[in-house]
């Protein structure tokens, strides 16, 4: 059982009367404007599980997390209320020489409604605003415009096809349904191996209909259609009202000893890229 009750107030929204079309965009857009895409714990030392009811715990007390966990939480909530949800197995390619297929490294959702299947997903950081109906083709929110073809390395499954201007370059989900806790051993992996991007740099995303905030290491960055601003962050009080203030984050149970080792962690490695040319 998750907290529906809590998870919706979180969220800002009533519960829907009947799992409508209007009420599943309303509840993604929600979603990604207050729940941030985020891996603080990684770099706190506080490992995490990606059961439904312990990330929708996350979430009510003002946490968010990756895909595992938001996509997970947000499936589990359309399902409680009483949507057609279908968890997939997929792969995001960061850059265009990493191989395209459902390598099992994101979870992917849709739902089927009034006869349709919608690709669902919360869990891509600078990703979807809203969702997108599962049909070949392209779509334009905010500053960046994707596109949904039949995927090429999975027979039966989809591609997603992300901006230029976006994190990563794509992703493809197989069509087969799968169990969240089929995710256990990659989440493993990608939380604690020296090789993950997770483990290597801290980052947060929020998503809202006219652009995102991306934070990764001391770099903000604010991407709109106009263009992108960039400003390094250059003090623990600074950062730390941009985890809370951009990215809606309470790091209340955060110490001051554990935020002091943490901000010394993150702006020297911030400097040790900036020594390396910021590659």
């Amino acid at each position: 059982m998750i907290d529906v009750d809590g998870y919706l107030a979180a969220l800002g929204v009533a519960r829907p009367a009947a799992p409508t079309a209007e009420a599943l965009w309303a509840l993604h857009r929600a979603q990604v404007e207050r729940v941030a895409y985020e891996n603080l714990d990684i770099h706190l030392g506080r490992p995490t599980g990606i059961g439904a009811a312990e990330s929708v715990a996350r979430i009510v007390r003002g946490r968010g997390g990756y895909c595992f966990h938001l996509n997970g939480a947000l499936g589990a909530l359309l399902t409680a209320l009483g949507y057609d949800v279908t968890l997939h197995r997929a792969g995001v390619q960061s850059t265009p020489e990493d191989p395209a297929g459902a390598s099992g490294n994101h979870l992917a959702l849709t739902v089927r409604l009034d006869g349709e299947r919608w690709l669902v997903d919360a869990g891509l950081g600078d990703g979807l605003y809203e969702p997108l109906p599962l049909r070949e083709g392209s779509h334009t929110q905010g500053p960046f415009t994707y596109a949904l073809a039949p995927s090429t390395a999975v027979p039966g499954g989809w591609r997603f096809t992300h901006d230029p201007r976006g994190s990563f370059t794509g992703m493809d989900f197989a069509p087969e349904p799968v169990e969240l806790s089929s995710f256990a051993a990659e989440h493993l992996r990608l939380s604690t191996s020296p090789e993950s991007g997770f483990v290597r740099t801290l980052t947060a995303h929020r998503r809202d209909g006219k652009g995102v905030d991306v934070l990764r290491g001391c770099v903000l960055r604010r991407i709109e259609a106009g263009g992108t601003d960039e400003r390094t962050v250059d003090s623990a009080d600074d950062w730390y009202e941009v985890l809370a203030g951009v990215f809606r984050l309470d790091l209340t149970d955060v110490d001051a000893s554990a935020r002091a080792e943490l901000w010394q962690r993150i702006r020297s490695a911030h400097r040790e890229w900036e020594t390396a040319g910021r590659p």
